[in-house]
């Protein structure tokens, strides 16, 4: 079992919790009992899709506890990450019970685990919650350092809270049975992690590219770990992304804008995907990138089958959507860009006619 921590202790202890690596659930148990919490109940929320596999063996590991273990369960996929989900699971808390000292399990992928950390935050002012990802993207990211919301009229993660877990435990085994185009859109967080933090990383990524697309459980669990101390350390000098926390975000703004005009037919770090090869294509223009590093940049998606290019929108479209996000600042967009490979800088001098100059490179228009 390894372990790390994520501690934030600046005028008095902030937040401290565990990043579990684990291969398995049976050590899920033993982690709880090291909490020492009082709860009486548990809820495991999740999707249909993630339920069907695995929440009997999370059940059952839960079920060794002396309280009462719930089930909520809802759609998969993007589009029902919403407030209408927010409040069925609100009723049901309050149907069944449940008290601030009482526990909320998310198993599952960022979807479920960006929900359920949404109710902990608001639910009664505040329940305790832990993360149990089961996809690669929220093993690598979206689990760790607290970020929760809900999409609002298809406006991404538009409503939320920053609200850090009680606990993070990742069964490094359920990337096993990850979809391809799920595991895909994984590594577009991982390359992101190489890209802006860790160029020596990045190129491990390319020389193990083979092992990854096998999912070697001994490089896979070396990948999660890279990113998750990376995540980790980048947490703990910025929670509430007032300054270098800001850089997670390379690709984010114009790929947030894609998943929303493709109605969330893409999947996020697909997206993504897309965007940081817009982002490298800027960072090129502006004279950051050599040529050569914005094509390695291109060639490595599409190794790891991430797309490169997006068609049948409109480039004015996605300006307008761009410039929506919730990372504006002041009217400008807070955009990141690559002086190089593995590091990143925070712009906000970047035009429109560059954006719109960037998205035509990515975009076939109709």
């Amino acid at each position: 079992m390894e372990s790390l921590i994520v501690q934030r202790g600046h005028e008095g202890l902030e937040f401290s919790y565990e990043i579990i690596l684990e291969h398995g659930f049976d050590g899920l148990s033993v982690v709880l009992d090291r909490l020492r919490m009082s709860y009486k109940k548990i809820c495991i929320v999740s999707d249909h899709n993630v339920a069907e596999i695995y929440l009997q063996d999370v059940k059952q590991v839960l079920s060794s506890k002396d309280c009462l273990v719930s089930i909520f369960i809802f759609q998969a996929g993007e589009e029902h990450k919403n407030l209408n989900t927010v409040q069925e699971l609100y009723r049901y808390l309050i149907e069944n019970k449940f008290e601030r000292k009482d526990l909320l399990v998310a198993l599952g992928g960022g979807v479920v685990g960006d929900l359920t950390g949404f109710v902990a935050a608001t639910y009664l002012r505040g329940i305790a919650f832990i993360q149990v990802p089961t996809t690669l993207l929220a093993q690598v990211d979206s689990s760790i350092g607290g970020k929760t919301g809900v999409d609002f009229v298809k406006y991404k993660n538009m409503v939320g809270a920053f609200y850090q877990p009680n606990l993070v435990y990742m069964n490094s085994e359920t990337l096993q049975t990850l979809p391809c185009d799920q595991f895909a859109s994984g590594m577009s967080e991982v390359l992101k992690t190489g890209l802006i933090w860790n160029r020596d990383f990045y190129t491990w990524l390319i020389a193990k590219q083979e092992q990854i697309e096998l999912r070697n459980p001994e490089t896979m669990d070396h990948l999660i770990r890279e990113c998750c101390k990376v995540k980790a350390t980048v947490i703990e000098e910025d929670p509430k992304e007032q300054g270098v926390r800001a850089i997670l975000n390379l690709g984010h703004t114009l790929g947030h804008a894609i998943e929303k005009l493709m109605n969330f037919q893409m999947l996020h770090g697909q997206c993504v995907a897309v965007g940081i090869v817009g982002a490298a294509y800027l960072s090129y223009k502006r004279g950051y990138l050599s040529k050569e590093a914005y094509l390695q940049i291109i060639r490595t998606n599409l190794a790891f089958r991430l797309p490169v290019s997006i068609q049948g929108l409109k480039n004015k479209d996605i300006l307008m959507v761009t410039k929506s996000d919730k990372k504006m600042e002041g009217g400008k967009i807070k955009f990141v860009l690559l002086k190089n490979i593995g590091e990143a800088i925070l712009d906000r001098s970047v035009s429109n006619q560059e954006l719109l100059d960037t998205i035509a490179i990515l975009n076939k228009e109709v």
